[in-house]
C-alpha cells in the first residue's frame, strides 16, 4: 500500500454534496410536503363513504340500529343524531384535523380524518 493516499479528491467531495443534497430534496418531498385537503373517511357494515371538508352537507350513514347522521360544516365533522341509547357519538367533540376520530360503537358507524395526496384536489366525494 505504499504510495497510496486516502484523502478526498475533488471529485469526492462533488459526489458526496450531490448525494447529501439528493437526500435532503427527497426528504423534503416525502415528508415535508404538501398533505392535500382533510377528508372525512366514514365506515359502517353497510358502506364506506370518503368526503372531503371542504363542502358543507349532512350525510345519513347507515348501520344495524338505524342511520346515523353526519353534519360536515366549516371544516369540521360531528355527529348530529344516531339510534344508540347513551348518544356518546352526538357529545363528542367536532373533529377536524388527521388523526382524529369519533365512533357510534353500538351502530357500528366510524369516522376518521385522515389526509390525502394533492393529485385528488378535486376530489368530492368516494363510494365504496
Amino acid at each position: 500500500m505504499k504510495g497510496r493516499t486516502f484523502g478526498l479528491r475533488a471529485l469526492d467531495i462533488v459526489i458526496i454534496g450531490l448525494v447529501l443534497a439528493l437526500t435532503v430534496v427527497s426528504g423534503v418531498k416525502i415528508y415535508g410536503g404538501r398533505e392535500g385537503k382533510a377528508l372525512i373517511d366514514i365506515e359502517s357494515p353497510e358502506g364506506h363513504w370518503v368526503y372531503t371538508l371542504d363542502e358543507d352537507r349532512r350525510v345519513s350513514i347507515p348501520g344495524p340500529l338505524g342511520d346515523t347522521v353526519v353534519e360536515i360544516k366549516d371544516g369540521h365533522a360531528h355527529v348530529l343524531s344516531s339510534p344508540c341509547a347513551n348518544q356518546t357519538c352526538v357529545a363528542a367533540p367536532d373533529i377536524s384535523r388527521k388523526g382524529e376520530w369519533n365512533a357510534c360503537l353500538p351502530n357500528e358507524v366510524i369516522l376518521r380524518i385522515v389526509g390525502t395526496d394533492a393529485a385528488e384536489d378535486d376530489l368530492d366525494a368516494i363510494v365504496y
